[in-house]
C-alpha cells in the first residue's frame, strides 16, 4: 500500500480525535546515550481514551520513520512508547472502523497499522513499550511489536478483545503472542477471555503470563521503566521469557494444535459458532505456526477486511459502542438530574436472599445505612449474617480492605419492626411475588415513613400501578427491578407507573448510577422487558416440546442464536415454579401468546426441578419417571421450524412492546437483553438479529432498525 493511499484513507476521517505522538529526548545515566520517549496523548482527560484512527496512525508512522533515521545516524540508542495517565492506548477507533463501508478501505486500515508497527519493530535500535494503563487491541499490539515491555502494577484492562467485537487481532497479535507466552496462554487471551464477558488482564497478570518483561509501581513507573531500559541497552539486564516457544519445535507444534482444538471447542460451547470472528482468530493462529511474520500479516489484513464488512461486526459495534458505551450513559426518558432527592438511609423489606443481596449492594456502593426487616428475628439475623459473610469473602479475596469491610458491615442492620424505616429516604420491598402481599407491605411502610420517602418494588412481573392504587402518595412508588445475581448483572429496569413523580424517577436513576448499574426506563407493563422477551422465547420452545417435538430437538433448536444457555437449562436455573408463575402472569395479561404448559405444571406438582438429568454416560437425558408424568401431542417440529417459530414470536412480541411504548425504542430492548439476560454482543442484542434473519419483515412488514444501524448502509 502506498503513502498516497494511506493519506487518502486518513482524509476520509477529518473529524477524527487524533492521538498525537509527542517525542521527548532523555539522556540515559552514565553517558549511555539519548533515549527517545513517545507519549501517546489525545489532549483530553481520562474520560476520553486514546484510540488509533487513520490520522493517528499516519502521524505515529511519520514520527517513527523520523526516529528510525535518527537511529541510523547514531543520535539515539533506544525508543520508548507510553501513554497519557491511565492509558497506553484503548485500541482502534471503532467509530472510525465502523464507517469503513468499502472492503478496500478496511484493507487499507489493516495494512496501515501493520506498516506503522513494522517500523516500530525495525527501528535499528531496541524499542520499549511502557504499559502505564489500559491497553486494548491495537494498543496492546503496539507493546507486542516493541522489543521489550514493562507494565505498571496499577495497569488494568490489558486484552486482545477482537473476538468479542467481531474482528481478529489484526496488527500482529495473533502472530507474536503465541510465540511470546505459548499457544495455550494465547488462546486464553484471544479467545477465552473475550468470550467470557470480555475479561481483561491486570498488570501483574500480564507480567505473570510473560506479556511484559518487568513490572513496576505506578508512582514512578516511567522513571523506573527508563532506568530498566538503560540496563537492557547496556547489556546489564537480559529479560527472561520462560513461556516463550519455538513454533518449529515438534513438541510445540503438538501443543499448538492442541491449543487450537481446545479453542474451537470453547467457541462452540460459548457461541455455537454463531459469530464468525472467533473461528477466524483460530484459523490464523493455526495457519501462522508455519508462516513468516509478513505472510501472517497479509492473512490478518485480508481477514480483517472481510470481517469489517459483516453484519455481525456492525451489530457488535452497535451493541458495544452505541448501546453499552453511549446510550447506557444517557438513558432515554430519564428526568433532569436537578430533581434528584438526597438518599441518606435505605430500608429493605424482607431478609431473604434477594433482599440480602440488595442490602449488600446498597451498603457497598452507596455507603449509607441500610436496615433489613422481616417477620421474625431469625430471618432478620440470617439476612444480616449473609451480608457479613459476603463481606468477609470479599475481604478474603483482597477485593476490599479491612477498614472497608468493617465500615460496610457496620452500615447494615436488621429489625423486626418497620418503625426502623421512620427516617429512611428510600424503601424497597423484596418479598414474595404476590400483589396483595406487596400492597400490604407498602401500606404498612407508608404509615411510618415521611411523605418524601420513595417507595420501590423489585417485582419482576407484577403491576406497579396496581401496587400504588391504595397508597396515600402513589406518586412516590417506582419499579426498581434488579436481575440475579444482583452484584453481577448490570441491568436495572426502572419502571414508571402513570402517577410516578419526576423527582422520584430522577432519584431512582441517580441511585442506579451510584450502584454502578445501567438503568433503562420502562413503562409499567407485565414483565417489563427482559422477562417478557425471555418468557415468550421459552414459551414457544416448551409449546413445541408439548406438541411432540423431541426434547433434544426443541432444546437445541435455538443454538444458531448463540444464546448463553438453552431454554430448558434457563427454566431450571430460574426455577420451574418461578418461570411458571411469571408465565401465568403474562398469560393473564396477554392471552394465548403466553400459553401455560400443563406438562410443566405436572413437573412442578411432583417436585421435579429440571427436565434433564445426567445419564450413565454423563450426557443429559430425561428420566423415564419424568417422561411418565407428561403427555404429548402428535405434531412434532424440526429444529429449523422451532427456530423460525421462535424468531417470529420474538419479532411479534417486540413489535407489540414498541407499539405499546414499553420503552423509547428498539435500542432499549437490545440494551436490556444484553445486560439483563446475557444476550450475545455479536448479535447486537435481539432486534438486529431479527432484522438479519428476516423475522422483522416477515411478521411486522419492516425492520426494527434502519440500514446502517447494526448493518451495512444501503449504497447511494
Amino acid at each position: 500500500m502506498s503513502a498516497a493511499e494511506f493519506q487518502k484513507l486518513a482524509g476520509l476521517f477529518p473529524d477524527e480525535t487524533v492521538t498525537h505522538s509527542y517525542v521527548q529526548d532523555i539522556e540515559l545515566p552514565g553517558n549511555a546515550g539519548t533515549f527517545a520517549l513517545i507519549t501517546l496523548d489525545n489532549g483530553l482527560d481520562h474520560t476520553k481514551p486514546t484510540t488509533l484512527g487513520p490520522n493517528t496512525l499516519v502521524e505515529l508512522g511519520t514520527v517513527l520513520e523520523g526516529l528510525k533515521d535518527r537511529a541510523a545516524r547514531g543520535e539515539i540508542v533506544g525508543v520508548g512508547v507510553t501513554g497519557k495517565p491511565y492509558f497506553l492506548v484503548a485500541g482502534a477507533d471503532l467509530s472510525a472502523v465502523k464507517r469503513l463501508e468499502e472492503r478496500e478501505h478496511g484493507l487499507w486500515m489493516a495494512q496501515l497499522g501493520h506498516d506503522v508497527y513494522a517500523t516500530l519493530a525495525d527501528l535499528g535500535v531496541p524499542s520499549f513499550a511502557f504499559i502505564n494503563g489500559l491497553a486494548l487491541g491495537g494498543g496492546l499490539e503496539i507493546a507486542l511489536q516493541s522489543t521489550y515491555r514493562t507494565v505498571s502494577t496499577g495497569a488494568g484492562a490489558l486484552a486482545l478483545p477482537e473476538a468479542f467485537i467481531g474482528l481478529v487481532p489484526g496488527w500482529g497479535g495473533v502472530y507474536i503472542l503465541p510465540r511470546l507466552i505459548g499457544p495455550e496462554n494465547a488462546v486464553k487471551v484471544m479467545i477465552e477471555n473475550p468470550l467470557s464477558n470480555n475479561r481483561t488482564l491486570t498488570g501483574p497478570q500480564a507480567f505473570q503470563l510473560g506479556i511484559a518483561d518487568a513490572i513496576f509501581e505506578p508512582a514512578d513507573f516511567v522513571e523506573q521503566s527508563i532506568a530498566w531500559a538503560a540496563k537492557v541497552i547496556a547489556g546489564e539486564t537480559v529479560p527472561e521469557r520462560s513461556n516463550s516457544v519455538d513454533p518449529e519445535d515438534p513438541a510445540v507444534a503438538e501443543r499448538w494444535a492442541g491449543a487450537v482444538t481446545a479453542g474451537r471447542a470453547f467457541v462452540e460451547a460459548k457461541t455455537s459458532n454463531a459469530s464468525p470472528a472467533p473461528a477466524k482468530v483460530l484459523d490464523i493462529l493455526e495457519a501462522n505456526r508455519t508462516m513468516g511474520k509478513a505472510e501472517s500479516a497479509a492473512l490478518e489484513c485480508e481477514t480483517l477486511a472481510e470481517l469489517m464488512q459483516t453484519d455481525e461486526f456492525r451489530s457488535t459495534v452497535y451493541a458495544f459502542l452505541d448501546l453499552v458505551q453511549k446510550r447506557s450513559k444517557r438513558p432515554a426518558g430519564a428526568p433532569d438530574r436537578k430533581l434528584t432527592r438526597p438518599v441518606t438511609k435505605i430500608g429493605v423489606v424482607g431478609a431473604g436472599l434477594m433482599a440480602s443481596q440488595l442490602a449488600l449492594l446498597f451498603a457497598r456502593q452507596l455507603k449509607v445505612p441500610v436496615v433489613l426487616t422481616d417477620i421474625d428475628q431469625e430471618r432478620v439475623d440470617k439476612g444480616v449474617a449473609y451480608v457479613h459473610a459476603e463481606v468477609d469473602k470479599l475481604l478474603g479475596k483482597k477485593r476490599i480492605s479491612s477498614d472497608a469491610a468493617n465500615r460496610t458491615k457496620a452500615l447494615v442492620s436488621g429489625s423486626v419492626s418497620k418503625e426502623a424505616f421512620a427516617d429512611a429516604d428510600f424503601v424497597i420491598e423484596a418479598v414474595f411475588e404476590e400483589l396483595n402481599v406487596k400492597k400490604q407491605v407498602f401500606a404498612e411502610v407508608e404509615a411510618i415513613v415521611s411523605p418524601e420517602c420513595i417507595l420501590a418494588t423489585n417485582t419482576s412481573s407484577l403491576s406497579v400501578t396496581a401496587m400504588a392504587e391504595d397508597l396515600q402518595h402513589p406518586e412516590r412508588l417506582v419499579g426498581f427491578h434488579f436481575f440475579n445475581p444482583v452484584a453481577v448483572m448490570p441491568l436495572l429496569e426502572i419502571v414508571r407507573a402513570p402517577k410516578t413523580d419526576d423527582a422520584v424517577l430522577a432519584t431512582a436513576f441517580e441511585l442506579a448510577k451510584g450502584l454502578k448499574k445501567t438503568a433503562v426506563l420502562v413503562k409499567d407493563a407485565a414483565a417489563f422487558v427482559v422477562n417478557r422477551v425471555l418468557l415468550r422465547l421459552m414459551g414457544e420452545v416448551i409449546a413445541a416440546f408439548d406438541e411432540g417435538t423431541p426434547a433434544e430437538v426443541a432444546d437445541s433448536a435455538l443454538r444458531p442464536m448463540g444464546l448463553p444457555m438453552s431454554p430448558f437449562t434457563l427454566s431450571a436455573m430460574v426455577g420451574l415454579p418461578v418461570a411458571q408463575h411469571v408465565q401465568e402472569s403474562l398469560h393473564t395479561a396477554f392471552g394465548e401468546r403466553f400459553a401455560v404448559s400443563q406438562n410443566l405444571q405436572k413437573l412442578i406438582d411432583n417436585g421435579v426441578k429440571s427436565l434433564w438429568a445426567l445419564g450413565p454416560d454423563g450426557k443429559p437425558v430425561i428420566p423415564a419417571e419424568t417422561l411418565a408424568l407428561m403427555s404429548f401431542g402428535t405434531t412434532p417440529s424440526t429444529a429449523g421450524e422451532v427456530l423460525r417459530r421462535t424468531q417470529d414470536a420474538l419479532a411479534e412480541e417486540i413489535g407489540l412492546m414498541l407499539s405499546e411504548g414499553v420503552v423509547a425504542g428498539p435500542e432499549d430492548i437490545d440494551l436490556c437483553v444484553i445486560l439483563g439476560a446475557g444476550w450475545p454482543m455479536f448479535l447486537g442484542g435481539i432486534t438486529p438479529y431479527l432484522d438479519r434473519v428476516g423475522a422483522s419483515e416477515r411478521v411486522n412488514g419492516k425492520r426494527f432498525l434502519a440500514p446502517g444501524i447494526a448493518s451495512k448502509p444501503v449504497a447511494g
